[in-house]
């Protein structure tokens, strides 16, 4: 297996303040598995970790054998750690509701006599409506604090990128809509013959949530809190993905933890009378792998190996985590004084 500079566990001991942790990469590189390894291996340090999917196609359920769709259940044989499927149906049926009580005083505020359920059907229609729904129930965990640390297992990566990137659209959403309200409040006020001012439960509601947004925001470009996390495969595709998706989250301010690569053939299990297709495969992977040490560099967290059976279950995750934060260092890196390791990395 090659070596690299800094594997999973050093990196966490060098950042030892981060708190929210975020998986993600093309569908079926096995973000899933890699969130629930990386929270064992957090949760095993003794701090509170909440494993979390926002992925609208959950897996974690299955991956531990348990329900855990809207709840949070402590994961048998892991002490500290707990797992958690956000329920969008029950996010959406309580922001209709929001929604709903916000339009209906918006109308008789300007007079229509539209009934509201017609707007709220048309915007909960919306194809968004079920991933903002995600942020926000999201960024509730989040807010409310419960837990040391949280491992988010993300959608594959664009709907990630939309996902995170919410926070930002949203302040500029919402601060469009407050100068608007101000601006028909101040009319309505000038016009009024009376000179008390209204209740305004629509200004209070943008005002709350742009609070919200805002701290949520601060949270999400924290490079001491925050971090993302890329899976990918020693294949084109995967690759091509985190190539293009990193440099968006770095320019959108979300801090990149790095990089992992999963089902990593070992030259050392391909004997001389293995199968030509193992052979080229394993000839493809070392090429991907050159180009992913050569792309990344001192991002590459951790090499994984391609594992006989599928992942899943407590034991195999132990395995996987020890995989991920045991990754073999660079010796010749280590030898270097920290100085030069660190003006390295810079």
């Amino acid at each position: 297996m090659p070596e690299i500079t800094i594997n999973m566990n050093r990196h966490l001991r060098e950042h030892p303040s981060l708190k929210y942790l975020f998986f993600g990469g093309k569908g079926g590189v096995g973000k899933t598995v890699f969130a629930a390894a990386a929270a064992i291996g957090i949760a095993r340090q003794g701090k509170r970790t909440l494993l979390v999917s926002t992925n609208p196609v959950h897996s974690l359920s299955g991956l531990f054998s348990r329900d855990m769709l809207g709840k949070h259940v402590a994961i048998d044989g892991v002490p500290n750690l707990w797992a958690n499927e956000i329920d969008t149906r029950e996010s959406i049926e309580r922001n209709k509701v929001e929604i709903r009580e916000k339009i209906r005083w918006f109308l008789k505020f300007a007079d229509i006599t539209t009934k509201a359920d017609d707007f709220v059907e048309s915007a909960t229609m919306n194809p968004a409506f079920e991933e903002s729904a995600m942020f926000e129930s999201m960024v509730d965990l989040m807010l409310k604090n419960e837990y040391d640390v949280y491992v988010f297992d993300t959608a594959p990566t664009a709907n990630a990128r939309r996902l995170l990137g919410m926070s930002s659209v949203y302040s500029l959403w919402v601060n469009k809509m407050l100068k608007s309200r101000e601006e028909a409040r101040s009319l309505r006020e000038m016009l009024s013959f009376t000179k008390k001012k209204e209740e305004d439960p629509l200004m209070n509601y943008l005002v709350s949530f742009r609070d919200r947004m805002d701290k949520a925001r601060v949270l999400l470009t924290d490079p001491k809190l925050t971090a993302f996390y890329f899976i990918t495969l020693p294949e084109a595709l995967p690759i091509a993905v985190v190539t293009r998706f990193m440099q968006w989250f770095k320019d959108f301010g979300i801090p990149v933890g790095g990089v992992l690569v999963n089902m990593v053939i070992d030259p050392k299990t391909v004997g001389a009378d293995a199968a030509d297709f193992v052979k080229n495969r394993l000839a493809m992977q070392q090429e991907h792998m050159q180009t992913i040490l050569r792309e990344f560099g001192d991002n590459v967290r951790a090499i994984v190996p391609l594992y006989e059976t599928e992942v899943r279950g407590v034991p195999l995750l132990q395995r996987l985590c020890s995989d991920i934060f045991t990754s073999r260092e660079s010796e010749i890196d280590e030898e270097k004084p920290a100085g030069q390791r660190e003006a390295g990395r810079a």
